[in-house]
């Protein structure tokens, strides 16, 4: 996050670094990046998938 989000902006406040945090976690994070850990599935598909399991 640091490399890929905070590094690239300049902030004017700790709330825009915040917002900017949740944003780039919620929009992208857990939304469309991969990870290696869930199958190469993002955190937001892995729950999908573990939800439809359970039922």
């Amino acid at each position: 996050m640091k490399k890929e989000e905070l590094n690239r902006r300049n902030f004017s406040s700790l709330e825009e670094v915040k917002l900017a945090c949740f944003e780039y976690i919620e929009g992208f994070y857990n939304s469309k990046r991969p990870h290696s850990a869930n199958n190469f599935l993002s955190p937001n598909l892995k729950e999908l998938a573990f939800l439809n399991n359970s039922s």
